[in-house]
């Protein structure tokens, strides 16, 4: 992968909006603090009790458990038609790492209370494009899900994604893409190389700052004006 050109950055403390947007439409709007900025390397942090904006289906597939309901949350993203709600984080602290022009992100979960390391997602979807309020993606539904010592890794929602291909959410040119990135994930995790050289990222909100919050307007397309 050749390296982008370094952008304009974002401030340590700063909210950074990250949107996922599929048929001219946000589908997800989560604000983070920025913790850290290369130009090309983005780290930022979510923790317990942010809000967010998400699909009504998502969150209620993740409230009842409803496998029927996630499946039609998935037909409903496929088709560019859903309804946004809000939705508060819980549970864990998560430190982010966006490199410009991958087809991959890093998160890091860490329990809130002893900062212990739970899991590392290796998360595939389209390259972050950077705008006047944060990052536009879109969340290919694949994930890689890595041990904290990197030890092992297990593939998550395989099924979600052949789903996803079946009804065209996921093009062929995208897979082929994401065949690649998974393919080079998995290389830099066996050779500790790349992101996976790098040290657990244990970090905690300083108790001071206040949650970020969404923008007025963060739920429109036109909010997402590059940078």
């Amino acid at each position: 992968m050749t390296a982008p050109a370094p952008q304009a950055r974002f401030e340590p403390g700063t909210t950074v909006v990250r949107r996922d947007i599929h048929a001219g439409k946000v589908w997800s709007a989560q604000p983070y603090r920025a913790l850290a900025d290369s130009g090309t390397v983005l780290h930022l942090a979510y923790w317990p009790g942010i809000r967010s904006l998400a699909p009504t289906t998502w969150a209620t597939a993740l409230r009842t458990g409803d496998d029927a309901v996630r499946k039609r949350g998935l037909a409903d993203l496929a088709a560019g038609s859903w309804e946004l709600g809000p939705w508060a984080w819980r549970h864990t602290v998560v430190r982010s790492r966006f490199e410009s022009g991958e087809w991959f992100s890093l998160h890091y979960f860490q329990d809130p209370a002893t900062a212990e390391p739970l899991r590392l997602y290796v998360n595939f979807e389209k390259p972050a494009r950077r705008t006047r309020i944060g990052i536009d993606t879109l969340d290919l539904l694949v994930d890689l899900v890595v041990e904290p010592d990197l030890s092992s890794a297990i593939w998550k929602d395989q099924d979600e994604y052949d789903h996803g291909r079946r009804l065209g959410f996921v093009s062929d040119a995208d897979h082929h893409l994401v065949e690649q990135a998974r393919m080079r994930a998995v290389g830099l995790l066996q050779d500790r190389s790349g992101p996976f050289a790098e040290p657990w990222p244990t970090w905690a909100p300083d108790p001071a700052w206040p949650p970020p919050e969404l923008p007025d307007h963060a739920d429109r397309v036109p909010m997402g004006t590059a940078r």
